[in-house]
């Protein structure tokens, strides 16, 4: 079961309210493939899950991309990997990757194309492509019937408020 929708960010705000009400809605075990270029707002997305989990302070949350994995403590545990340094998928199964995949956390996967091959058959997808300074279209993918409701509830939700 999969489905797509496109939320259109016209700002940093209106990214950072999608990661809200994405966070708010998120369930133990979620697996997040967060794609797009460099500057795209993967971590500023993930700024605003970590506030919709209930993070004491969402500014702590930065790109791990020289640890490749940051832990945040909220409402749920945050697992916050960057691939994007990985030489080859072993590295990624070297770091025990797939116990944080079954556990009571929320996974937050930057770079995620770069191990599409172990990313668990149900998962969201989220592709931010910019398309200039400001405005982002922001592809999201679900992969599961778990990920297809959570992909409609942030849409009613998203939409209600327009």
């Amino acid at each position: 079961m999969t489905q797509s929708w496109e939320y259109v960010s016209h700002s940093p705000e209106q990214t950072l309210r999608l990661g809200i009400c994405l966070g708010e809605q998120l369930f133990p075990g979620s697996v997040l493939a967060l794609k797009g270029p460099l500057g795209a707002g993967k971590t500023l997305l993930t700024q605003g899950i970590a506030k919709g989990l209930q993070i004491a302070d969402p500014h702590q949350v930065t790109s791990p991309t020289f640890t490749l994995l940051h832990e945040y403590q909220a409402r749920l545990p945050i697992y916050h990997f960057d691939t994007y340094r990985l030489k080859q998928l072993q590295d990624f199964e070297d770091l025990g990757a797939f116990e944080y995949f079954v556990g009571q956390g929320v996974c937050l996967i930057e770079w995620a194309d770069r191990i599409k091959p172990l990313l668990p058959p149900e998962h969201l997808e989220v592709d931010i492509q910019p398309q200039d300074v400001q405005f982002r279209c922001i592809q999201m993918t679900a992969r599961g019937k778990s990920y297809v409701d959570l992909l409609e509830q942030v849409r009613h939700i998203l939409t209600s408020r327009s």
